[in-house]
């Protein structure tokens, strides 16, 4: 069957190009894609943050707040829920002249020894989800550079948190998570899923950019009956910031 996610086109001439989110300032090279809107909130107190430019509206409005780590600017944003508003978010970055990106954001846990809080970085991501197609011919998975995983993963050891890497699902549609999928991917091997890093990781590689990303296991999946954990409010959020920046800085 020709379905039309299937028909990639790798012309990297589109009719519509990305333009830079407006900017009061350079945009850095180092970016933080964080989904955590109140740990961004908080930046503005105490942690030399200045908010350099905004996206529009119609995208969702974030602020685009910028911080050093020794002496290397970071840009820090929220890119929105689901794979197709982040990667619009992506790639007007990208327009803006990010080369190195960390994203940071919560999951499902598929797996029960997850607790909620513990840290995963990403080494691949089923693509389940539509926006990947456009950007990288299709395939059941899209990697991660095996040196960037180890860069993420030697700034966790270097501050000494546990830390699990393996395959996120990304999915488009969190309300069709059936038993029976969740199984699948599951004896798959995925440890955790959510909704942008197969796409985050497809724009990474067409428009050349580096990427990783940070997730920590919020609600829990793996078990007959869903457990929410109130995984929004887990203290590990700000941590992971943190570590993201520290890593973008090091990419």
């Amino acid at each position: 069957m020709d379905l039309p996610p299937l028909q990639f086109d790798p012309d990297r001439e589109a009719l519509i190009t990305p333009a830079p989110p407006a900017s009061a300032a350079p945009f850095p090279e180092r970016v933080v894609m964080c989904f955590f809107p109140e740990v961004i909130e908080g930046l503005a107190d105490g942690s030399g943050a200045e908010v350099i430019g905004r996206f529009s509206r119609e995208l969702g409005g974030h602020a685009i707040h910028r911080v050093t780590h020794r002496g290397i600017p970071v840009a820090i944003f929220h890119p929105g829920v689901g794979a197709p508003l982040a990667t619009l978010h992506f790639e007007r970055a990208i327009a803006a002249g990010g080369r190195s990106f960390v994203a940071c954001g919560g999951a499902g846990a598929l797996r029960p020894d997850l607790a909620l809080g513990h840290v995963v970085v990403p080494d691949a991501a089923v693509r389940d989800e539509g926006t990947s197609f456009h950007y990288a011919p299709p395939a059941r998975t899209v990697q991660v550079d095996p040196a960037l995983v180890d860069t993420a993963v030697a700034v966790l050891s270097a501050r000494g948190i546990p830390w699990t890497v393996g395959t996120t699902w990304t999915t488009d549609a969190p309300f069709r998570e059936t038993p029976a999928r969740v199984r699948a991917r599951s004896d798959e091997g995925c440890v955790t899923v959510e909704m942008e890093a197969a796409a985050f990781l497809a724009v990474a590689r067409f428009r050349d950019v580096r990427f990783c990303q940070y997730l920590y296991a919020g609600d829990d999946l793996s078990g007959p009956v869903w457990d929410h954990r109130d995984w929004s409010t887990a203290g590990v959020r700000g941590e992971l910031l943190r570590i993201a920046i520290e890593t973008a800085a090091e990419l």
